[in-house]
């Protein structure tokens, strides 16, 4: 049976209040398939049908629900059901489920912790947003570097169940120091008798829990690394961040990215879960900002007047080149901010991107402006000087859109502004007020206009 189909079932059972065939379904059941489920209920059956979810499945199904789901369970839930359900989470859902829930319902949450669940999380609380140790899990399996391999398998059966992944082993002393990794493969491979010091690899890849989550997320990939191991400024290992935390990151990061280039201020909620006011409030500062600028246009148009006397034919272009030299602009800038956010790119690559960019356009606006002038020719026969002007014009303004496009995001990078901002909205802006100073340049000099 597929996913859709049950939770078509499920809602039947659940609209028939057939409770006891509804938990003996979910007993066999995925945990995320589950959360999806309760998605789509009801308040008050959210919270019943949440009670016959079997204990051992709660806590993941919980840490798969999406904030307003899991304070509706927190406030209908006893203090001993909360304590089970924070016990079970892995520290860092319990965090992330935190920096969602309102200050009342924190208060009563942590009230409910154990000392030592409580001390975990606090401490994750503490660090920076978008940081590697707001994200990092702190269960995860360490060894001693004075085991031998026959007692490391064994710590490994008594304590794996409240680990994290178990491929990957991290060896430090006794002042947490992290001294190596030792993967489970070579501890399987490998005589009981052998010291875990002799066998684990020294070189290790790590983060501090102060770097950015980002650039977690890029080490992870660009070294094929399922988890990393985090250290804080005493090197003493406190975490890992794993593939799964990397995802939720890679997805947030590109959901930002989006949403600035699409000049919109970034919403922490889906969109069908945030209200017109606040999607209206995240679009309309960008909006006035281009608005405001768009008004530069007006004033280049009203400058060469005499232009659209002389030759009226002219106006007729204006939108032909300011939408190529958006679109061009928006294809560079596209390009290069998702080269800098994978790692492709860095700032220090300025004058290659530069130079690049520049035969890139050069090749692309003169097989546009040769298109061009031949459909002038045809659709304008003896407008010699219109197809000139309009074709010379076009070849400028792609120059100019994509040696900027290209650019200012790495101009935006080197002065520490998300690049993303840079993005075809403002590019188009640019390269608008540009190409028709350079199109009426163009023409006064070729029409002789004064």
């Amino acid at each position: 049976m597929n996913s859709r189909e049950d939770l078509e079932r499920w809602e039947t059972l659940a609209a028939n209040k057939n409770w006891r065939t509804l938990a003996s379904d979910l007993a066999d059941s995925n945990e995320i398939d589950i959360a999806e489920f309760l998605e789509t209920l009801d308040k008050e059956v959210l919270v019943l049908v949440f009670r016959i979810i079997p204990k051992d499945m709660a806590a993941e199904v919980f840490a798969n629900l999406p904030p307003e789901s899991q304070q509706i369970i927190i406030e209908s839930a006893t203090d001993n059901e909360l304590s089970l359900i924070i016990e079970e989470l892995a520290v860092d859902d319990a965090v992330d489920m935190l920096d969602e829930l309102p200050a009342n319902v924190v208060t009563r949450v942590l009230r409910t912790a154990k000392p030592e669940t409580r001390r975990l999380i606090n401490q994750f609380l503490s660090y920076p947003d978008n940081s590697v140790g707001s994200i990092m899990t702190a269960e995860f399996m360490y060894l001693r570097k004075s085991m031998t391999v026959g007692s490391a398998i064994d710590f490994i059966r008594r304590t794996g169940d409240e680990s994290e992944p178990l491929y990957t082993s991290f060896v430090i002393d006794n002042h947490r120091k992290l001294l190596g990794v030792v993967t489970l493969k070579e501890l399987l491979i490998s005589d009981d008798s052998v010291v875990i010091e002799n066998l684990m690899e020294t070189d290790v890849i790590y983060a501090h829990t102060e770097d950015d989550q980002e650039e977690a997320s890029k080490t992870l990939k660009k070294y094929g690394l399922l988890s990393l191991p985090v250290v804080d400024r005493e090197d003493r290992l406190v975490g890992i961040v794993t593939v799964d935390d990397v995802m939720d990151v890679m997805e947030e990061e590109a959901t930002e990215d989006f949403e600035k280039m699409a000049a919109m201020l970034p919403s922490e909620k889906p969109y069908l879960k945030t209200s017109p006011l606040v999607l209206a409030k995240n679009r309309i500062v960008w909006l006035l900002v281009l608005m405001v600028s768009g008004m530069v246009t007006g004033g280049i148009l009203g400058r060469y007047e005499n232009a659209f006397a002389a030759v009226p034919l002219l106006v007729t272009f204006i939108p032909l080149l300011t939408g190529t030299g958006g679109n061009a602009g928006s294809q560079s800038s596209t390009v290069i901010i998702r080269s800098m956010s994978v790692g492709e790119l860095e700032t220090k690559d300025f004058l290659k991107v530069l130079w690049k960019e520049f035969r890139v356009a050069l090749l692309v606006g003169l097989g546009l402006a040769a298109v061009n002038f031949l459909r002038l020719l045809i659709q304008y026969p003896g407008q010699y000087a219109v197809a000139l002007t309009v074709s010379l014009t076009l070849v400028g303004t792609v120059v100019l859109a994509k040696t900027i496009g290209g650019i200012l995001p790495m101009l935006a990078k080197a002065v520490r502004l998300d690049p993303a901002l840079m993005a075809a909205p403002l590019i188009t802006t640019i390269v608008d007020a540009l190409s028709l100073v350079l199109y009426f340049t163009i023409a006064q000099s070729l029409f002789g206009i004064v």
